[in-house]
Order: structure tokens, then C-alpha cells, then sequence
């Protein structure tokens, strides 16, 4: 499925404020609630997911430029 660039670069943040949104709901509506562990546990979800999915566009971003300063490195031949 392709995104737009706009929104595929803010994925990261759109999982994070949804775990913020969870969390902050669920200490909201209380511990009295059995939703409350479903938000809690959602929100912890969403975190993950957000730090995961950023640290992977970092991790696959580093490796690119440093492949590509090792292409464009010429070899010094001596003649």
C-alpha cells in the first residue's frame, strides 16, 4: 500500500500519540473498569509499535548513506 510521504513520515508520531491517548484515557476512566487494562495494555501496543517503526526507518536510513559513501568510494590503484 503506498502513503503519501507527509503521512508515512509521521506514522511514528501518529502510534505515539495514540499510546498517550490510551494511557491518559484509561487513567482517566479509573482502575474500577476492565477496559481500563484493555487501554493500558493498548497504549503500551501503540508505544512499541511507534518506537519500533521509527527505530527501523533510522536503522534502514544509516544503512543506505553508508552504503553509498562506500559506492562512491573509489579505490586508489596504483599504476
Amino acid at each position: 500500500m503506498w502513503l503519501p510521504t507527509p503521512i508515512y513520515e509521521r506514522t511514528p508520531q501518529l502510534w505515539l500519540l495514540m499510546a498517550v491517548l490510551f494511557v491518559v484515557l484509561a487513567a482517566y476512566i479509573g482502575f474500577d473498569y476492565l477496559f481500563t487494562y484493555f487501554y493500558m495494555l493498548l497504549g503500551i501496543v501503540c508505544g512499541v509499535r511507534g518506537f519500533r517503526v521509527r527505530r527501523m526507518r533510522v536503522d534502514y536510513r544509516r544503512a543506505v548513506r553508508e552504503e553509498a559513501a562506500a559506492i562512491t568510494e573509489l579505490p586508489v590503484t596504483e599504476a
